[in-house]
């Protein structure tokens, strides 16, 4: 008969190790833990924001249980989002968003766990997506704006999130894809195709309009330029005819004769041209010098 004593000691000695078992748990970097004492939460081992302190962590055995939250960023993959965007264009977005876990209790109290996370965050980025591209145009959600709506995205999201309190920051949003529907596309195209030509015609207008202005401009600014030079062109001429009567006159008075003679030289010069004509009367004194070297009669 085997000894009471031993059996008792022996499972008193079970009970201890399994009391020792029960009160050890081990939080990884990458985690974070609830401890619950009867449903309540106590504490949370290695939260965000604080001091990382993962490793071995003792609890009440028996009394207190504990939940892990990831300490990672987490990504949640929305539904795509059909929406009217403000040119009144049906559009289907598709979009996913990174968050995290600031606050491990207020999380689990709201949500439970990635899953709740993943159906609260597609119903408020349902109602945000639709708010916020709801008043753009299509080619702004496409490709004009996409970077700065994603940011004020983001925000929005994030202060309904704070405002409900779950214990989370949307640290990240992103548009993987705005597409129209396919029965959509030809006849969008072709409105598109439309305003940019009109766009273009537009531009057209006013460039052609600047062009006149420059060159009604120019032509102002010849024309002023060229009647500023013509007047100094006279003033010059009138000052070099002022200088040449004057040298003509000098030289009138120091030699009459040879004046005369140069004067009739140069008259013979312009007007005794090949095949030239003249009908004078026999006593002109224009051809005096080629009947007389001595000049007129």
């Amino acid at each position: 008969m085997k000894n009471p004593r031993l059996i008792m000691l022996a499972v008193l000695g079970g009970a201890i190790i399994l009391a020792i078992v029960a009160s050890l748990f081990t939080v990884e970097e990458h985690e974070q833990a609830i401890v619950f004492q009867f449903g309540e939460a106590k504490r949370v081992e290695n939260p965000w924001g604080g001091e990382a302190n993962a490793g071995l962590k003792m609890k009440t055995p028996f009394i207190e249980n504990v939940v892990y939250l990831s300490r990672r960023n987490l990504e949640v993959d929305l539904r795509p989002v059909e929406l009217l965007a403000a040119d009144q264009e049906r559009l289907i977005v598709d979009a996913f968003v990174r968050y995290r876990i600031t606050n491990a209790i207020r999380f689990y109290e709201k949500l439970r766990d990635e899953r709740g996370a993943q159906d609260q965050l597609q119903a408020i980025f349902d109602s945000t997506l639709r708010d916020v591209l709801g008043r753009v145009d299509t080619p702004e959600i496409i490709s004009g704006r996409r970077s700065e709506l994603m940011a004020e995205i983001q925000s929005v999201a994030d202060g309904v999130a704070e405002a409900e309190d779950l214990g989370i920051d949307i640290i990240d949003v992103r548009i993987k894809r705005a597409d129209l529907p396919r029965e959509n596309y030809d006849r969008v195209f072709k409105r598109m195709v439309s305003q940019r030509n009109l766009e273009a015609s537009l531009l057209r207008a006013e460039g052609e309009e600047q062009a006149q202005e420059i060159r009604a401009t120019a032509q102002k600014e010849a024309r002023v330029i060229r009647a500023e030079a013509q007047r100094q062109a006279e003033v010059i001429r009138g000052e070099g005819d002022k200088q040449r009567n004057a040298i003509y006159a000098s030289a009138y008075s120091k030699d009459p004769e040879f004046f005369a003679f140069y004067r009739s030289m140069e008259a013979y010069k312009k007007g005794l041209g090949e095949n030239t004509t003249y009908i004078l009367s026999p006593d002109s004194d224009f051809l005096g010098y080629l009947d007389d070297q001595r000049g007129g009669r």
